[in-house]
């Protein structure tokens, strides 16, 4: 008898592997039905990672989202999944015991079938809640098994792991894939070799199409014992998605499978209404390059889940590194010039991190780091002079235990400020927050909601909740779409190539006009290369020309600490912690402020010693890369 194999549409997953954005609720029910008129579907992904979190940055509540979302396919019998990041259930950050209970049974109460429980350290002990509370919630606890590619993550690792997270209350496992880097034949060998010592649990495959692996390994996973394959579809298939379910479809038909079949005018409908969701806003938010496969993410093993991110990332810093670079008369870089110094960074740092699971959130914080050495690498630094508060929790444990070891250099630094490791249990660092959120709740008159959902997104997401309620995000994110908007028609799109940045010279010009001394920087960000026009900003230069770091404050001499990114910056990373202030003496290494950038929080630390005369910055505000955040004498 042929064995019959299931899909399940990531459709929620699609969307945040392309770009930042998912539909808006509208728009998810509009394409609900056809999703379910399609009929090859037993499971949709509907909702979980940062699904939440970005219905609250474009100023909607994302309980009304998932309730009305779900609806259709509960109505239809197709099951709904979730992801959630054990620990960090659906934020990047620790979430008390007491918040994850809630959270499992609200999206069971809001239609939501399967919790689908990951840790990107893959740690049985973080997960264990996860398996117990969603089973407490009514959920089925499904185990996903972070899959990387490293001298410690072998086959009989995964095997292993499967077993202590079975033992631990998983009722199925799916092979996370999220990179895509899994080498077909040992995906196969890992179900094969969990099939053999759980004949009837549930196996799911999940793999991204990034460097091109997944379609031979769903075939591995299938004839190995896989019982159901992770598609995505067209127009968001492939690049830093996932394999097209119609190729899926056909490859496991032709190895004699069975397979539903698929409506192919309901097919058209929701690709068409997908499209239709791009051309609205979605596609402002998705970089070109994520729809494209790279082959080049073998080495880094970047998943294709954090790719949307990512792009908007090097974006952000190509503008201060090049602004660095022409301040210095030096060519200026592409964004395909960072990315590569990045993929190369990622690699030499990655196993000196104790080789930690490129997924959400440990691929960020990887990756921030590998971000931070190359561009101060770049400037003529050392490296991991920029470790962020939530990379430096990886490395001391509180996350968990690491599959490798930490490098010398990194211990050595841990212990040069006094930095602690710890080898606890990481959920007995955060106690419970509900009855906090609860009074805050209670105090801004705010109702907890149906079923508590509203006290739950507020535990879950405090500031973005915040910005939700009183309508700022909304209008930010409304002032974004726009800015976006504008730039597009304001830079025509032409059809000949963008020359090469090398043929762009000078970078700086100095000129005299009439008497006056003059220098002028050429930038040219992305779009300026597209119509091969480099604008030309002329600034008036001083004479004499003061140090870049040095002036007067009408009582000597002072010298300038300069932010060595941009964010929002914070005086300190919470409520109860003491900020500096003016006549405070600080010495080089002293932790003097934090800047918020790229989803985590960035220690700041004095470049030289002395004492406070100004603070320049200010606290909750957003700063620029090389602005200056204190004076000191």
């Amino acid at each position: 008898m042929r064995k019959e194999i299931k899909l399940c549409l990531v459709y929620r997953d699609m969307w945040q592997s392309a770009g930042k954005y998912v539909p808006r609720v509208d728009q998810l029910v509009r394409v609900a039905d056809p999703i379910i008129e399609m009929g090859c579907f037993d499971r949709v992904e509907t909702n979980g990672g940062g699904f939440e979190q970005v219905n609250l940055l474009f100023g909607e509540n994302p309980n009304v989202a998932v309730r009305k979302w779900t609806q259709p396919f509960n109505d239809a019998g197709i099951q709904t999944q979730m992801l959630e990041r054990g620990l960090n259930a659906i934020r990047m950050s620790p979430v008390p015991a007491d918040v994850r209970k809630l959270m499992f049974k609200v999206k069971k109460l809001q239609g939501t079938d399967i919790a689908r429980s990951f840790d990107g350290l893959n740690n049985p002990q973080n997960l264990e809640n996860s398996f117990k509370f969603a089973k407490e919630g009514g959920m089925i606890a499904q185990g996903a098994l972070s899959l990387t590619f490293s001298p410690v993550h072998d086959v009989d690792y995964y095997i292993n792991l499967a077993n202590q997270y079975i033992e631990k209350g998983a009722e199925e496992i799916c092979i996370k894939d999220m990179a895509g880097i899994g080498r077909p034949a040992s995906i196969g060998r890992i179900v094969k070799g969990i099939r053999e010592r759980h004949p009837d649990i549930i196996i799911q495959y999940h793999g991204h199409s990034t460097p091109g692996f997944s379609v031979a390994s769903s075939l591995e996973a299938a004839r190995n014992g896989a019982d159901i394959i992770d598609v995505g579809m067209e127009p968001l298939s492939w690049g830093t998605g996932h394999a097209d379910l119609l190729t899926i479809h056909a490859m496991l038909k032709d190895a004699g499978f069975t397979v539903k079949d698929v409506n192919h005018k309901a097919y058209m409908q929701a690709r068409g209404l997908s499209q239709e969701f791009v051309n609205d806003f979605l596609g402002e938010y998705i970089n070109p390059l994520n729809r494209q496969m790279n082959s080049l993410l073998i080495g880094p093993g970047l998943p294709g889940g954090m790719m949307g991110s990512l792009m908007a990332d090097l974006e952000s810093n190509l503008k201060g590194v090049n602004k660095w670079l022409a301040k210095r008369g030096k060519d200026l870089m592409t964004q395909e010039d960072l990315l590569l110094k990045l993929f190369e960074e990622v690699e030499y740092a990655w196993p000196r991190l104790g080789y930690p699971c490129l997924v959400t959130p440990y691929s960020q914080y990887v990756k921030n780091v590998s971000l931070m050495n190359a561009i101060q690498l770049i400037k003529g630094k050392e490296r991991w002079s920029m470790i962020d508060e939530n990379t430096w929790d990886m490395i001391l444990g509180r996350s968990g235990h690491l599959a490798g070891p930490i490098a010398p250099e990194l211990t050595n630094m841990a212990k040069q400020q006094n930095r602690a490791f710890y080898n606890g249990n990481p959920q007995d660092l955060y106690p419970d927050e509900l009855e906090l959120f609860a009074a805050k709740m209670d105090e801004k008159g705010w109702d907890y909601g149906q079923d508590n959902e509203e006290l739950l997104e507020y535990a879950l997401h405090p500031p973005q909740y915040e910005d939700f309620k009183s309508g700022k995000a909304k209008e930010r994110f409304l002032e974004d779409l726009d800015k976006r908007r504008s730039q597009k028609i304001a830079t025509p799109a032409v059809a000949t190539p963008a020359p090469a940045p090398s043929v762009y010279q000078p970078k700086v010009l100095h000129l005299d006009i009439n008497g006056e001394s003059y220098k002028v920087s050429v930038s040219y960000d992305e779009q300026e290369a597209q119509v091969s026009s480099p604008q030309a900003q002329a600034v008036k230069v001083p004479s004499p020309a003061p140090s870049a770091s040095n002036g007067s404050n009408g009582n000597g001499q002072y010298e300038e600490i300069t932010a060595p990114l941009e964010g929002k910056f914070f005086l300190t990373k919470e409520s109860s912690d003491i900020p500096v202030k003016v006549g405070d003496s600080i010495k080089e290494g002293d932790t003097i402020a934090y800047i918020e950038a790229m989803k985590v929080i960035n220690a700041i630390t004095a470049d030289k010693s002395g004492k406070i005369v100004e603070i320049v910055a200010r606290h909750g505000e957003e700063i620029e890369e090389d602005d200056v955040i204190l004076k000191i004498q």
